[in-house]
C-alpha cells in the first residue's frame, strides 16, 4: 500500500462504510414504506381493477424492484464516495433524496390512497427527477449514471401502466 499510512487506510475504510450505510438506509426505508402501502391493498382493490394486456404478473414486481433498489443504492454509494468538494455532488445528492421520497410516495398515492390519478401525478414528478438525477450522476461518475438507466426504464414502463390503469378505471 504505497502512499498509505495505517491511519489514512482506516479513514478510507470508515468513509466507505459510512457511504455504504448512507446509500443503503434510504433505499431500504423507501422499499419498506412502499411495501407497507402496497401489500394490504393488492387484494381486493388492485386485483379488482381493470388492467391492460401488458400488465405483468404480480410475482415479477418483487425481483425487479430488488434488483433496481440494489443498483440504485450502489449508484448512490458511488456518488457519496466522491470528494465532498466536487462540483455538483450536493445537487446530485439532493436529487437522489427527492427521487427516493417520490419513489415511496407513489405507493402511498396509488395503493394506499387507491388513486391511479394520484399515482400518475407522483410518477410524472418522479420521472422528471430521475432524468435530472441521471444527468447529474453521469457528470460525476459514469457508472453511477448508467446504473440508473434500468430504473428510469422501469419507471417509464410503470408510468405507462399507471396511465392505462387510470384510463381503464
Amino acid at each position: 500500500m504505497t502512499g498509505y499510512t495505517a491511519q489514512s487506510f482506516e479513514v478510507s475504510v470508515r468513509k466507505r462504510v459510512l457511504c455504504a450505510l448512507l446509500a443503503i438506509v434510504p433505499v431500504i426505508f423507501a422499499a419498506t414504506l412502499g411495501n407497507l402501502a402496497t401489500v394490504p391493498n393488492i387484494a381486493p382493490w388492485y386485483t379488482g381493477l381493470m388492467k391492460p394486456s401488458f400488465n405483468p404478473p404480480n410475482w415479477i414486481f418483487a425481483p425487479v424492484w430488488t434488483l433496481l433498489y440494489a443498483m440504485i443504492a450502489y449508484s448512490f454509494y458511488r456518488i457519496l464516495c466522491i470528494p465532498a468538494a466536487a462540483s455538483g455532488r450536493m445537487f446530485a445528492i439532493a436529487l437522489f433524496i427527492l427521487q427516493i421520497i417520490l419513489n415511496a410516495a407513489w405507493s402511498w398515492a396509488f395503493f394506499a390512497a387507491q388513486s391511479p390519478l394520484g399515482g400518475m401525478i407522483v410518477i410524472a414528478l418522479l420521472w422528471i427527477v430521475i432524468i435530472n438525477m441521471l444527468a447529474e450522476f453521469i457528470q460525476l461518475d459514469r457508472l453511477a449514471g448508467w446504473l440508473i438507466v434500468p430504473y428510469l426504464a422501469w419507471v417509464t414502463f410503470a408510468a405507462i401502466l399507471n396511465f392505462a390503469i387510470w384510463r381503464m378505471n
